[in-house]
């Protein structure tokens, strides 16, 4: 068996054992964080600008929390639940302001996804048993409008990404977020 093989296996098992354990841990976390972030809200976010937001995207489906950590750059985690399993997603993101329009901004970037496939998943030739893990690499480009005088913002993007585990294969997931800013 080749190393890589082994390395594979090795992974897959250490994954499927603790992800439960990882999505519990995630899950909280993201919740204090949520609770904080909206205990210190400010006027900020009732213009055209914002700092974090917490909301849904729809296609496939997902809570969302995105989080400026400068002026053009944000963290953005995604929980995507979808027919065939659920996923956890992060993503760096650089944004850019269109001047012709105040409040839109386009962003791109970077991300790796971590999930479970939780039914017997068909693609292609290949066969995703219950209980198999996901993992992968992902971009994103999209649009997002904040409301000037009204604490939400609305996206749309597209999301291609890479799945690594034991069939690779590329695919794009994105869509339409609603998001409360504060």
């Amino acid at each position: 068996m080749r190393l890589g093989m082994k390395f594979g296996i090795v992974f897959t098992i250490f994954v499927v054992q603790n992800l439960e354990e990882t999505m519990r841990k995630a899950l909280i976390l993201l919740s204090v964080f949520t609770v904080l972030a909206i205990s210190k809200g400010s006027a900020q976010s009732m213009g055209s600008d914002y700092q974090t937001a917490v909301g849904v995207k729809f296609w496939p489906g997902a809570l969302t929390i995105k989080h400026f950590i400068s002026d053009d750059r944000a963290l953005e985690g995604l929980v995507s639940f979808w027919d065939h399993g659920f996923r956890v997603t992060a993503l760096y993101e650089i944004h850019g302001d269109i001047s012709a329009a105040p409040g839109l901004k386009w962003y791109v970037g970077p991300g790796v996804h971590i999930g479970r496939y939780n039914d017997n998943y068909y693609r292609g030739d290949h066969y995703y048993g219950d209980g198999a893990a996901s993992f992968g690499i992902d971009g994103i480009l999209g649009l997002d409008y904040k409301f000037n005088g009204a604490p939400i913002a609305i996206s749309l993007d597209v999301q291609p990404y890479l799945e690594l585990l034991h069939h690779p294969y590329l695919d794009v997931w994105g869509g339409l977020g609603v998001k409360y800013t504060f």
